[in-house]
């Protein structure tokens, strides 16, 4: 027999977003009931399978739920990135997630249904037992599964592999009991810069890493995306400056990298990909280090001692360990209204930051009645890709910003909430920088978002 669930609120997907959504919710509508669904074991989405040693790429602040700060914005004490927030790694990410479901269900409003998959039209079914269950018609679904990110442990590589050539998921490099004489790592994004960094930690010489980048990347310089109100707003000036003064969509991203905002690996390369991950200058002199970088587009096979790739082919050595890191991470589906009728679809509220617009769409659905009025607040944005796309997402995000910066409600729930960027925490004293960021940011926000609108728009 298939149960009825007595909730108001089905979101599938126990990940970042899904939990954040869920947390905003229920701290701000005391009468909401709310089944969490997932395919997996717990709560965490896809930190759960993520490989041993992942670490955020952005600071712990910016990450989580609402009401609980992860990692209790602690500075780093040693170490190449000394007097940056921490950066918590994937057992302590874990471990905050297990406490805020703890804290969720000890509301009595809020249930988990794990190793359990969403078939649409209302209907949940158990891997473990096979029960069915279903929500009433007036329940609303959240999809908090359509930006989910692929990762390697669960996705298959995106070229053929010959049987007698050696590939692992990133997630295996840690588990390796025999050294090859070369390692190819394929990716451009984060999870590879991570495993050549991991590599190169180990001991690996760096004449032994062969990387096989697609596309090269933009990357975000760490030291200016900080939980720090001058800092990060001074980031975000530096953006409309830089658009505004830009002649071309190049010359934007070349003024980006003169102020210290983004970085390039290959500074004789033009970049073609700008997914904005962060990246520390001690990681870029490290990344540096490896010469043996494949440019030939995206890799279709691999055989012994051979990859095959878009132009042409490239020999390794026989026993080579080639690292699958080629996952899509960051999803790049349509734009579409958060708030529908058959759903509310969480997205990205402002530039980046997908816990903070995930949060915010809990507490404008706990607020707020009407779903036009929600849409116009708490409009959606996307993730960047190319060039353009990561100039078209400032736009909006900004955009955004200001938008529902403006309800002074949202005001001041934003002002309490760490996962908020631009928050000047209680008891700050103000600085010569923060007012130099305001000053800069207000003279360049509207010819700046022109710009950008501008830049985006550009072939």
């Amino acid at each position: 027999m298939t149960q009825i669930l007595d909730a108001d609120y089905l979101v599938v997907g126990a990940g970042a977003m899904g939990m954040a959504f869920t947390d905003a919710l229920v701290d701000h509508d005391d009468r909401a009931r709310v089944v969490v669904v997932d395919r997996r074991h717990g709560v965490g989405g896809h930190w759960l399978e993520a490989y041993p040693f992942v670490r955020l790429h952005q600071s712990s602040s910016f990450y989580g739920v609402a009401s609980t700060q992860l990692g209790g914005g602690r500075l780093q004490q040693r170490g190449p990135e000394k007097g940056l927030q921490e950066r918590a790694a994937q057992p302590e990410i874990c471990a905050y997630y297990a406490g805020v479901l703890e804290r969720l269900v000890d509301t009595g409003r809020v249930e988990l249904l794990p190793n359990s998959e969403y078939l649409g039209d209302r209907t949940v079914v158990s891997h473990v037992s096979g029960r069915r269950l279903e929500v009433r018609p007036e329940c609303r679904v959240v999809d908090a599964r359509y930006l989910a990110p692929s990762i390697p442990a669960e996705t298959p590589p995106p070229f053929d592999v010959a049987d007698d050539a050696r590939v692992v998921p990133v997630n295996a490099l840690a588990r390796l009991e025999d050294a090859p004489s070369q390692y190819v790592v394929v990716g451009s994004g984060k999870t590879a810069t991570d495993a050549c960094i991991w590599l190169l930690s180990r001991g690996v010489d760096p004449g032994a890493i062969c990387w096989v980048r697609p596309r090269e990347p933009w990357m975000l310089n760490r030291a200016v995306v900080q939980p720090d109100p001058g800092t990060y707003l001074g980031t975000s000036a530096d953006i409309l400056q830089a658009a505004h003064e830009a002649g071309s969509l190049d010359d934007f991203f070349l003024r980006l990298e003169d102020t210290g905002v983004l970085l390039r690996i290959d500074r004789e390369v033009r970049p073609t990909m700008a997914k904005g991950p962060t990246l520390a200058t001690w990681e870029l002199e490290e990344l540096r280090t490896i010469e043996d970088v494949v440019r030939r587009g995206h890799l279709r096979s691999v055989e012994r001692g051979r990859l095959v790739l878009d132009d042409g082919s490239v020999a390794v050595a026989d026993d080579a360990v080639v690292v699958h890191c080629a996952a899509d991470g960051l999803k790049n589906p349509p734009v579409v209204p958060v708030w529908r009728p058959e759903a509310i679809t969480l997205q990205p509220v402002r530039t980046g930051f997908p816990c903070f617009g995930a949060a915010l769409t809990g507490y404008v659905e706990a607020t707020r009645e009407d779903d036009a009025e929600k849409n116009r607040v708490c409009r959606p944005s996307f993730f960047g890709n190319s060039l353009q796309q990561w100039a078209g997402m400032n736009h909006v995000g900004l955009r955004n910003t200001l938008t529902f910066s403006a309800e002074p409600d949202i005001a001041e729930w934003q002002s309490g909430v760490a996962l908020n960027p631009t928050r000047v925490p209680p008891g700050y004293a103000g600085s010569a920088l923060l007012d130099d960021a305001r000053q800069r940011f207000a003279a360049h926000t509207d010819r700046g978002l022109a710009a950008l609108a501008r830049l985006s728009a550009s072939t």
